[in-house]
């Protein structure tokens, strides 16, 4: 699985954010393959609603340790990227 720190800029006005501010994401993809991850991530956020989508940060963790570590295992975000895929969270910037 891998997990993006993203910034990207929104289009027109959408929940908290308003047309132009730039907001923080954090992508976690469960794919074998990075540049892959890296497409998905970015489709995601734009499927969201926003433009200019810049990868910060990279990370990867692998599979087979989610379960060893407590903190991974109940992480409800890496949870649902587990179920469904993916597992997209916007952080309020102010």
């Amino acid at each position: 699985m891998y997990l993006f720190s993203i910034n990207a800029t929104a289009k027109t006005t959408h929940g908290e954010f308003t047309e132009g501010e730039q907001a923080p994401f954090i992508v976690y993809i469960d794919f074998k393959d990075m540049f892959g991850a890296e497409n998905l991530a970015k489709l995601f956020v734009m499927a969201e609603g926003f433009t200019k989508v810049e990868i910060e940060k990279r990370k990867l963790i692998d599979n087979a340790h989610i379960p060893d570590n407590p903190a991974l295992a109940k992480d409800p975000q890496i949870l649902e990227a587990l179920a469904k895929g993916y597992c997209v969270q916007a952080f309020n910037a102010h």
